[in-house]
């Protein structure tokens, strides 16, 4: 075999390459934004029912794991989308759906927590934080030494709940970020794009009112 026949062979195995690469990242992409239309039209329909039902806030909502809030439940559901361009092409850049935790009477109220112990700082400060608590924080010092003794959080009975999903449309997975469902807490996830369907969104639909769900 000549040199060029050599070059000829090695460009036409990195054309194929090339080639198959192509593929494989429109494919991603076709995954993705049929993943995405199918899951903002699912939110937006889950989220007018939901707007008419106030389901309860299921689980425990706790700032210091002693204290629970009132009972909650969820109101004033909406979602969004955003798009971008990705290869001269318009794609979805990622969608949400945000709601709030009201007490069900209807009356938000200030409560206080108290903490004197960096391990308590540090979770009653997170849960604040991914439950968007309105709060006041105010330090409690010893009236002769000027002493630190402990933190009073002055917090709202409300947080908010949201589901935000970013698709990755070069490898054809779509992760989720869920907060404040069943408690203060974050879900991390994420699912390969062309398992995202209906029968999924129906288990994220369970999750959020309280059923027996699979999703996560």
């Amino acid at each position: 075999m000549s040199f060029l026949s050599e070059l000829k062979s090695q460009a036409n195995a990195l054309q194929q390459k090339s080639d198959a690469n192509t593929q494989d990242l429109a494919g991603n992409t076709q995954a993705c934004e049929h993943a995405c239309s199918l899951m903002l039209r699912y939110l937006q329909d889950l989220g007018a029912q939901l707007n008419v039902i106030n389901p309860p806030a299921v689980g425990t909502y706790s700032l210091d794991g002693k204290a629970a809030f009132p009972a909650l439940v969820l109101k004033n559901f909406r979602c969004d989308s955003r798009k971008k361009m990705l290869r001269n092409q318009e794609v979805f850049d990622g969608m949400g759906m945000g709601w709030e935790l009201l007490p069900s009477t209807g009356q938000v109220a200030v409560h206080s927590v108290t903490v004197n112990f960096p391990p308590d700082l540090e979770r009653v400060s997170q849960r604040l934080s991914v439950g968007q608590i309105q709060h006041e924080r105010k330090e409690t010092r010893h009236l002769e030494t000027n002493k630190l003794q402990a933190y009073v959080f002055e917090y709202h009975t409300q947080s908010r709940g949201s589901i935000k999903v970013t698709p990755d449309h070069d490898s054809g997975t779509v992760a989720f970020r869920i907060s404040n469902i069943g408690g203060f807490e974050l879900l991390n996830t994420s699912y390969p794009a062309a398992q995202v369907n209906q029968g999924l969104m129906d288990e994220f639909a369970k999750k959020l009112v309280g059923q027996a769900s699979r999703f996560g």
